[in-house]
């Protein structure tokens, strides 16, 4: 199992040893859980979900409870999980007061006839299934907050309205790819979204190929970073493409994806992806100054990381 935590979002001058090894922390507890299922013969699909929901659950990564704010001081959030088995996927949108809209996704994607839910229709979905939701302070980190105001001012030096331009600081999602015993591939990811994003926004976390994919005959792909130029590019189908029709290496595709089409289209120093092929190869790949990732094997032994270690 490979996952991430968001690409982007990472300041050395800013992060305590402390803060980093919260981080670290996170990171580990979200591959352990993901790995005791894989370990007891369970399914990929339920080893991504697991694992997502730990980060959603982590104040310290912008997904769920760490969720950034809309420029209206709410907190909207997206997530979606992917079955490289079938195909079949599930995703919403705009989802607000959902404790863990990773949930929702697989509902979607197992009671339903559809992909994507988005707002009420979402939010009334998971309620009706029974699913969590939580108060709007449970989501109100100060820590966010203040990321709100200061991109606010940042906003007002600039001289933009709309919140129409995006510091790459205030990026992050969450996002776990996972190859289990039968050899079956699944993808999750969750957000946030960005910070000061206008009301309704939506990335391309929710968006099937845009910010996840998963297909046995390839790949699954877990992506971060500005989600409006993932989704011009369908970068996590665009790697498995790569992977199906040109023969590259899930390394060698990811690679191509983060520092040339993503790159080419504008997306220097915005983005990553972790991806893994049916044979538990893996990329952990991003053009930013870091992302927080992790990966388990056989061991059982979470690996974290945040800059650019190996």
């Amino acid at each position: 199992m490979v996952i991430h935590g968001g690409a982007g979002t990472i300041d050395p001058a800013t992060l305590t040893p402390e803060l980093e090894k919260q981080y670290h922390a996170g990171l580990a507890r979200a591959l352990e859980a993901g790995y005791r299922i894989l370990k007891g013969g369970g399914s990929s699909l339920d080893a991504v979900e697991a694992a997502v929901c730990v980060l959603e659950d982590d104040s310290l990564f912008n997904a769920g409870r760490g969720s950034v704010f809309t420029s209206d001081g709410h907190n909207e959030m997206d997530a979606s999980i992917m079955d490289g088995s079938t195909r079949k996927a599930g995703a919403v949108a705009s989802v607000r007061n959902l404790k863990n809209p990773i949930k929702a996704a697989r509902l979607v994607l197992e009671r339903t006839s559809h992909v994507l839910l988005v707002g009420r229709g979402a939010t009334d979905f998971a309620r009706d299934e029974g699913l969590e939701f939580e108060d709007s302070s449970y989501f109100a980190t100060q820590r966010r907050w203040e990321e709100l105001e200061k991109t606010k001012e940042e906003e007002k030096e600039r001289g933009r309205h709309g919140s129409l331009a995006f510091p790459h600081t205030h990026l992050g999602t969450v996002g776990a790819v996972a190859v289990d015993t039968h050899g079956n591939l699944a993808a999750a990811t969750s957000t946030g979204g960005l910070t000061n994003k206008h009301w309704g926004r939506v990335g391309d976390s929710p968006i099937i190929g845009a910010g996840t994919y998963a297909d046995n005959e390839t790949c699954a792909v877990s992506c971060t970073g500005t989600g409006e130029l993932f989704i011009r590019g369908s970068y996590a189908h665009e790697l498995s493409v790569l992977m199906k029709y040109r023969r590259m290496r899930v390394d060698d595709a990811a690679k191509h994806i983060i520092h040339d089409e993503l790159v080419d289209l504008g997306g220097k120093d915005t983005g990553g992806l972790i991806a893994m092929d049916r044979q538990g190869r893996f990329a952990m790949e991003f053009n930013t100054r870091g992302m927080y990732r992790g990966y388990i094997g056989d061991d059982g032994v979470p690996h974290t990381f945040m800059y650019q270690e190996p």
